[in-house]
């Protein structure tokens, strides 16, 4: 990918640049699922992370769980949930704005202070269109979209994932930039264009150019 198109993935709509990866190991909790899926979901977690070279954990030291799931039949059901608004600010005007928006998913990121990502929090609303994708597509998608703070159009109109034989995977390049954003000579936050370039620079050196 050119400096371009890696600038594209992390410049949000208002124009702003803003990259963050993982600042800590992920540890992972899912609700609203059954024992299958929730191994589906460490799965995916555990597949993401090894290509980013990044680690899983059972327990945060800080937080317990770091990386929330949560899956559901309608958005009124997360104003329900014991603790969320203390870990999610401004919970019920957010889930007003989803619900005006008929959104079907959302995703949540606290920081560090580094900037680095601690937490997130997934919500997916399981109406047609996310209960009629397979499990695995579904929680390898929204796993390669949690492991880096992309840009909200980053995926508006093409998914990270494109399916090989009879495999879902994710795309080949962006693979690679997750590969690359992760190196450790990069930084774990960025708000500077300049950071593209850096990226497209180790992805240069990656793929031998």
């Amino acid at each position: 990918m050119t400096a371009d198109q890696i600038e594209a993935l992390f410049t949000r709509a208002d124009g702003t640049y803003a990259f963050a990866r993982w600042g800590r190991p992920i540890a992972p909790i899912a609700f609203g699922v059954q024992d299958e899926t929730l191994g589906l979901i460490k799965g995916a977690i555990e597949a993401v992370c090894a290509l980013a070279g990044h680690e899983t954990t059972d327990m945060d030291p800080e937080l317990g769980s770091n990386f929330m799931w949560f899956f559901f039949r309608d958005w009124d059901e997360l104003t329900q949930v014991p603790g969320l608004e203390r870990m999610v600010p401004d919970l019920e005007p957010l889930v007003a704005r989803l619900k005006a928006a008929d959104a079907n998913q959302y995703r949540a990121f606290r920081f560090d202070e580094r900037g680095g990502i601690k937490a997130c929090f997934v919500f997916l609303k399981m109406d047609g269109a996310l209960a009629d994708l397979p499990a695995d597509t579904l929680v390898l998608g929204q796993a390669a979209q949690s492991i880096l703070l992309w840009s909200d159009l980053a995926f508006a109109e093409r998914s990270p994932l494109a399916v090989a034989g009879q495999t879902t995977v994710l795309r080949p390049e962006i693979a690679d930039v997750i590969r690359a954003a992760y190196d450790p000579v990069m930084p774990v936050a960025a708000a500077d264009k300049t950071h593209a370039l850096r990226m497209a620079a180790r992805l240069e050196v990656a793929n031998g150019a």
